[in-house]
């Protein structure tokens, strides 16, 4: 087999290659011996089938599917042993490639165009510049906070008068004529909270006593037949229908009480003794907010850094028309209308991707086994804090994360995070930070659509 790479540019080059019967006979020949002794067809005992017949009907099959193979297998084998960064794949050459006959030719010649990367080198010093933006912790943010916690951790008590949020639950009895309809609708233990009332039969439960009996008309009292239906135990249906008054006999009122800021609630938010005053609980509640707003700088960071590296290397050269070519080729759904319009993004995107490539190979970055558990553990520790799950056992933590990178996306996905959360620190460590100081509010506008 002939191998020829002709250059067209920095980033196209042509590679043809020719192979002749040698390259190929002997496999061809012994893929048709074994089909031989495997073949059954009717009025040959196995194995004794003519040769020639064999070849007729399978030769050509065979034969595509050996060149088939040798192409790839020596075309890949080329790329790999000189080393050519290709992009895509390579493709057919659409001009110089001549048809091929499996049925009469004996030496063929495929032509394929490669795309090739652009040469180059990252080297960063302090005089490249990123900004670095630190999120200041808010007394207000540290007060929501206490608010969600005391709010969580709070308890039900049963209370003698109503108040508008209470849960009051009784008796619910229909009414004819201002009396109790024996043959009505008649439910036990029903529930209601004035505050989902319209204010004229909300007023009539507020500063009522328990024993004590409203009457109401829940199609005055509720907006729609939801709730109607909801508190009578009826259908939707039903409760469209429902025109008469209902009383209630007040058996229960329960309250909420948001959580005292005391001992009992520091030590069910950060564990028995961790926190033993509300001055130490608000000190660690905002170091935990910025904690948590850690990664949103280094979020942050990451997306300016990226955007930085990539117009530092805005002069890189690209094989424009093969890549849109493989592309197209690659998405049946995309139209080269949405591809121009998206092109530039791409080639940003693949900047990027070459420069980290670059970065992780001189650093010699490497993900262990142990930076993704630890990635998946900060991972979750996200998602608990996102529900006010702060200061969870460390067992719980790891099985959590463990469970996470049983799916094999999401393991991929963590590697590929850990990469490049190595490769940024390698750059944070390399430019000069313009550091800022900024608040929430300041920082979510960052993100805002321009």
């Amino acid at each position: 087999m002939n191998i020829v790479r002709k250059d067209l540019d920095q980033n196209n080059a042509i590679v043809t290659l020719r192979i002749e019967k040698v390259d190929y006979a002997e496999k061809v020949d012994k893929t048709l011996r074994d089909y031989r002794k495997k073949a059954n067809i009717p009025g040959f005992r196995p194995g004794m089938v003519p040769a020639g017949l064999v070849k007729k009907m399978y030769g050509k099959a065979v034969l595509a599917e050996e060149i088939n193979k040798l192409v790839s297998d020596n075309l890949y084998n080329y790329i790999r042993e000189n080393n050519i960064n290709i992009l895509g794949e390579p493709l057919p050459n659409e001009t110089e490639q001549q048809p091929i006959d499996f049925d009469n030719q004996e030496t063929f010649e495929f032509v394929f165009d490669l795309g090739i990367a652009p040469e180059f080198e990252v080297e960063l010093t302090k005089k490249d510049k990123v900004k670095f933006y630190t999120i200041a912790v808010s007394d207000e943010m540290v007060e929501n906070q206490v608010k969600s916690y005391t709010g969580r951790y709070g308890k039900y008590i049963q209370e003698e008068i109503v108040e508008e949020k209470d849960m009051l639950k009784g008796e619910l009895l229909e009414l004819a004529n201002g009396k109790v309809n024996e043959s009505g609708i008649k439910v036990q233990d029903a529930a209601l909270t004035a505050s989902y009332m319209k204010d004229a039969q909300k007023a009539l439960f507020v500063g009522a006593k328990k024993g004590d009996v409203i009457t109401f008309n829940p199609t005055i009292a509720f907006e729609n037949e939801a709730e109607i239906s909801s508190l009578l135990k009826i259908s939707k249906d039903e409760a469209k229908t429902i025109t008469s008054d209902f009383q209630l006999k007040i058996e229960s009122i329960t309250r909420y009480h948001e959580s005292a800021i005391d001992q009992e609630l520091f030590d069910k938010v950060y564990g028995e003794g961790v926190v033993t005053s509300e001055e130490e609980f608000r000190a660690k509640i905002k170091e935990n907010i910025q904690d948590s707003l850690v990664s949103d700088s280094e979020y942050k960071f990451g997306v300016d850094a990226q955007e930085a590296l990539v117009a530092k290397f805005d002069s890189l050269t690209f094989p424009d028309a093969f890549l849109k070519r493989w592309v197209l080729s690659s998405n049946e759904n995309l139209t080269p209308e949405t591809l121009e319009e998206d092109y530039s993004k791409m080639i940003a995107d693949l900047k990027w991707h070459l420069i980290k490539d670059k970065l992780a190979k001189s650093n010699d970055i490497k993900v262990e086994a142990a930076d993704v558990e630890e990635y998946a553990k900060k991972v979750a520790k996200a998602q608990f804090a996102q529900y006010g799950m702060i200061g969870m056992d460390d067992e719980i933590i790891a099985n959590y994360a463990k469970d996470m990178m049983k799916k094999e996306d999401t393991l991929k996905n963590m590697i590929d995070k850990v990469a490049e959360e190595k490769v940024f620190a390698i750059v944070k460590e390399a430019v000069k930070l313009d550091n800022k100081e900024v608040s929430i509010e300041e920082f979510n506008k960052m993100f805002e659509t321009k």
